[in-house]
């Protein structure tokens, strides 16, 4: 297939908090044993497309990690494979040194591309959830001789600020692209999908070299300008770029049938997993409706929860509605409601984290933090018989010392 996917693996991912104070938003985990980026990577191996170069920018070293040389996608490829595309400064003097928005990164690696000798380039976000097969898309862009093909889907109007919205005509063709309007009477949303005539692509991004953003800046632009079509998609989706939306996709894999299907062998979700032993279940433990990988030790109470590898839940400890990722533990009699948890967490006996029913907003940050949920960053070493609320936001490295000995309220921010 003579097709390059650029995947734009560099964002912060400001609205998962301290999920990503150490990682880019395409690196954070989900599901139990992925990442985010899994799913594109995985989607283009699975539409046959094995030539992609995935561009990072912000704290980059755990996303390197997780994709090395690509191995687990069958991207470890001397023609093709999966090329890490590491942000750099441009010579000394010139205007615009840095990258500034998703278009200057595919700007700044424009040679990488004139060098894969395409016809066109698929340009992807590194941080959504679904699973698509690329050529649906393709077969559009090129039926129609688009210059560009968006793929969109229906999101709630009421969402629309999250989204760049499209208004379509009778024939699919774009007509009008605003970036996160307040107010929209369109319901397509842009998926951050979008397909280029790879010198249709190169000539605009050297032309038009003041727009640096392909939502903000590069399709508005182009829908006057171009052929611009769209490809709707009917399957699931999700951007869980805010950790209700983070929450809710993960806890949307514990549905019977659930719109996400993870076991589906037709179409695999691949990533790099480690050698651990099978999950243990004690004589005493009670587990309903979980998701378990692999490593994982529970000898307390788990439901409703996505509990990552080589986790351990103590006995009488319980938890519930609620995201362990790997390695952390849960000490005995401890309770854990309505928390998302990072890598190697450390619960004492006896903490209560996610206490009672207060829903006091973050004060740092209330419009991220308000249903609930608490968030604990990487190696954070909470004290044994400790009370903490809801809404509450542990920054990563957090020892034990730290922590008031009355508990932290709901609502409350927790830094070294």
């Amino acid at each position: 297939m003579n097709i390059l996917a650029m995947i734009l693996a560099g964002g912060e991912g400001r609205g998962l908090g301290v999920l990503t104070s150490h990682r880019a938003e395409a690196a954070v985990p989900f599901g139990g044993k992925y990442r985010l980026i899994d799913f594109s990577l995985s989607n283009c191996v699975n539409s046959g497309i094995y030539n992609v170069g995935v561009l990072t920018q912000y704290q980059p070293r755990s996303l390197n990690e997780h994709i090395a040389i690509g191995k687990p996608w069958d991207l470890d490829r001397a023609r093709g494979g999966v090329r890490l595309l590491q942000p750099y400064q441009r010579a000394r003097g010139a205007a615009g040194t840095w990258q500034d928005g998703t278009a200057d990164a595919v700007r700044f690696n424009s040679e990488f591309i004139t060098e894969s000798d395409v016809e066109d380039v698929l340009i992807l976000a590194g941080d959504h959830i679904y699973k698509m097969d690329y050529n649906m898309l393709l077969r559009v862009h090129h039926d129609t001789n688009a210059d560009v093909t968006i793929g969109v889907r229906s999101v709630n109007p009421h969402d629309a600020q999250r989204f760049g919205m499209v208004t379509l005509d009778a024939d699919g063709r774009v007509t009008h692209f605003e970036e996160k309007p307040k107010r929209t009477r369109s319901s397509q949303a842009s998926m951050g999908i979008y397909a280029f005539k790879r010198d249709f692509l190169l000539h605009w991004l050297h032309a038009e070299a003041s727009q640096h953003d392909f939502g903000r800046d590069v399709l508005p632009a182009l829908v006057s300008r171009a052929k611009v079509y769209s490809y709707t998609y009917q399957g699931y989706w999700a951007d869980v770029g805010t950790i209700q939306a983070y929450f809710e996709a993960n806890m949307a894999l514990l549905g019977e049938t659930p719109a996400l299907d993870l076991y589906d062998p037709e179409w695999v979700i691949h990533t790099r997993s480690e050698e651990r032993p099978a999950v243990y279940v004690g004589a005493n433990a009670r587990v309903d409706g979980n998701l378990l990988c692999d490593g994982c030790r529970v000898d307390g109470t788990v439901t409703r929860s996505v509990i990552g590898p080589g986790v351990y839940i103590a006995p009488n400890a319980i938890v519930r509605d609620s995201i362990l990722m790997k390695d952390t533990y849960v000490g005995e009699g401890a309770v854990v409601d309505r928390v998302i948890m990072d890598k190697r967490v450390n619960i004492g006996a006896g903490a209560v984290v996610g206490a009672d029913g207060d829903n006091t907003p973050n004060q740092q940050s209330p419009t991220r933090l308000n249903t609930g949920i608490t968030v604990i960053g990487k190696r954070v070493q909470i004290p044994a018989n400790i009370t903490i609320g809801r809404n509450v936001e542990i920054f990563p490295n957090v020892p034990a010392s730290i922590f008031p000995k009355e508990g932290v309220k709901s609502g409350e921010t927790v830094q070294g």
